[in-house]
């Protein structure tokens, strides 16, 4: 299957913690950066997660931003430092891509914010991914 969503991280699950209906499955990616997923308890079941099982951590260029920092006290818990190697402005929008170990990844975010964070490629940058955003997939 081909999807249009362009992160896509392969990785390997650590620890789930089930709820009544939802559950958080933590992911070791590749690069060694660590991802929470927060989905269903029946996906969960569905997908046969457990520790160790290999996934796809998917996330919509358009449910990533952007900080300069870590940012601490915040509720994200994906924090994901990298370096930006390309900025695409648009009339409204831009694409901004990061190296992080072991890939890339895109944010799609208004170019005030880009022009406002002062980005530039070469600058250090976060792609900050709530965990309710990060779908799982299986091969």
């Amino acid at each position: 299957m081909t999807l249009s969503i362009r992160n896509q991280f392969p990785g390997t699950v650590v620890e789930i913690r089930s709820g009544e209906v939802m559950a958080t499955v933590t992911v070791r990616l590749d690069g060694g950066q660590i991802i929470t997923a927060a989905i269903t308890r029946e996906a969960v079941e569905q997908l046969g997660l457990a520790p160790g099982s290999a996934v796809r951590a998917l996330v919509k260029s358009t449910e990533v931003a952007v900080a300069t920092n870590r940012i601490k006290g915040l509720s994200i818990r994906n924090q994901l430092p990298g370096a930006i190697t390309h900025i695409a402005l648009g009339g409204a929008m831009a694409s901004v891509r990061m190296a992080m170990a072991g890939g890339e990844i895109t944010a799609v975010i208004t170019k005030d914010a880009a022009t406002e964070l002062g980005l530039f490629v070469g600058s250090d940058a976060v792609a900050l991914i709530k965990s309710t955003e990060v779908a799982l997939a299986t091969d």
